[in-house]
């Protein structure tokens, strides 16, 4: 058994068919696995958990994002162990300490009220620092390295039909993280916040287990090529030639800057409606099954739009996608602003869905496509950090707006002026490859 075997009974080159359809399925697995550290996956846990532990809605965001930021200075770095020790390895560690960190969030009062009797105080910092910590930990294992890594590997193992390929992820990822919601407030309601975690923790210690099993690193480790085409690869006169950027060479290019920051855009808006969405809906008049149930549609769409644009990804220059996820945010803020009247609710639910559905062609697709996939580890992991960043401030700041001016609505007018700047700095560009 080779070193890329290790603990694994699977064999790549022993199975009928190409091996990379397998990487496809547990993959996609890999990425409804990180749901628990997503915003999607935190949001339904806010108001009981913020309510258990004494803590206000401004101080549990500000804790939300005080550990998101934390945990964007190491993401980075986690895509450079993606590169020098493969998917395999870095996403079992990812999930084995994600279940656990888990585990210690559902004893999360017991241990406040704990520090809180040893220290002798009654302060609110405690269960504060305490949620920054955790905080820091399932979103830097969650939404950081756990994604990356899964999506990195899928994308690894195909070249021609990565596009196709993505589709087919993109439509269990959007399925499954569009009704996560229902199901973890489901959980709550039926068995609380604290033993959710826990069962959200014992599944993730045995998908854990799961990653050793059938996640590869490369099909190169195996004697094989991506799309599983070996035949024509050998015989083929005209070889492809795939230009593998390092970051640093990456940087000095306008793509990788306007992606990188529509992309973080993206994370920022989305992370913030998600978080406070039972919120800015009720400041509406809406009910919270109401605010719950405006992810169905919206993950309609972004199955449509990600299904279709995946597979015309490889045959359409991805700087059209770029325009349609800025004209996408435009819809989002737009509706966000008109929330009140029914227009504004069609508005945000089809630009959330256009967002979505977007967000996983470019986040995917495009990287590998415009730098190679030598260094693709250490770039997506620096956009990782951006997008980590984005989705640490949006919490805070819809907050901050909301208890300062008596409604999310005026934050439309930030993120629109910040769209105008994206669409003129994203005119040039161009695919360095």
């Amino acid at each position: 058994m080779t070193k890329s075997n290790k603990y694994s009974l699977i064999n790549p080159k022993k199975v009928p068919f190409f091996y990379g359809y397998i990487v496809l399925s547990i993959g996609s697995l890999g990425i409804l696995a990180s749901i628990p550290g997503q915003t999607v996956g935190v949001s339904i846990f806010t108001d009981p958990v913020k309510d258990a532990l004494g803590l206000s809605r401004n101080q549990f965001s500000n804790a939300y994002m005080i550990g998101t930021l934390l945990s964007s200075f190491f993401v980075a770095r986690a895509g450079v162990f993606f590169d020098l020790y493969g998917a395999r390895y870095v996403a079992f560690f990812a999930a084995l300490f994600l279940s656990m960190s888990l585990l210690i969030c559902s004893f999360s009062v017991e241990i406040s009220e704990g520090i809180k009797s040893i220290l002798r105080i009654n302060s609110w910092m405690v269960p504060f620092i305490l949620m920054t910590v955790l905080f820091f930990l399932i979103r830097f294992l969650g939404q950081g390295v756990l994604t990356m890594t899964s999506r990195n590997m899928i994308m690894i193992w195909f070249d021609k039909n990565r596009g196709k390929i993505n589709s087919i992820s993109s439509i269990a990822v959007s399925l499954g993280f569009s009704s996560s919601p229902i199901l973890i407030n489901y959980l709550i309601d039926k068995h609380g916040w604290e033993m959710s975690w826990q069962i959200l923790a014992i599944c993730l210690f045995i998908f854990s287990l799961l990653i050793l099993q059938f996640y590869r690193n490369t099909p190169e480790d195996h004697n094989l090529v991506p799309d599983g085409n070996y035949k024509k690869f050998k015989t083929s006169k005209v070889k492809k030639v795939e230009t593998n950027f390092s970051l640093k060479e990456a940087k000095k290019t306008r793509a990788f800057w306007m992606i990188g920051l529509t992309l973080a855009f993206n994370s920022f808006f989305i992370t913030g409606f998600t978080f406070h969405v039972v919120s800015i809906f009720e400041s509406q008049s809406y009910t919270k099954s109401e605010a719950i149930m405006a992810f169905i549609p919206i993950s309609i769409i972004a199955i449509s739009v990600s299904t279709l644009c995946n597979i015309l990804s490889d045959y359409f220059h991805h700087k059209i996608f770029l325009f349609a996820m800025l004209l996408s945010g435009v819809l989002a803020s737009l509706g966000l602003l008109f929330l009140s009247e029914q227009i504004g609710v069609y508005l945000l639910i089809i630009g959330l869905g256009l967002f979505g559905g977007l967000f996983a062609v470019v986040n995917a697709v495009t990287w590998p496509r415009y730098f190679g996939r030598k260094h693709l580890g250490e770039i997506t992991g620096k956009v990782m950090s951006f997008l980590v960043i984005a989705s640490a401030i949006a919490p805070s700041l819809f907050s901050y707006f909301y208890t300062n001016f008596g409604s999310y609505t005026y934050i439309s007018y930030v993120t629109l002026a910040f769209l105008i700047f994206l669409f003129i700095g994203s005119l040039k560009v161009k695919n360095p490859q």
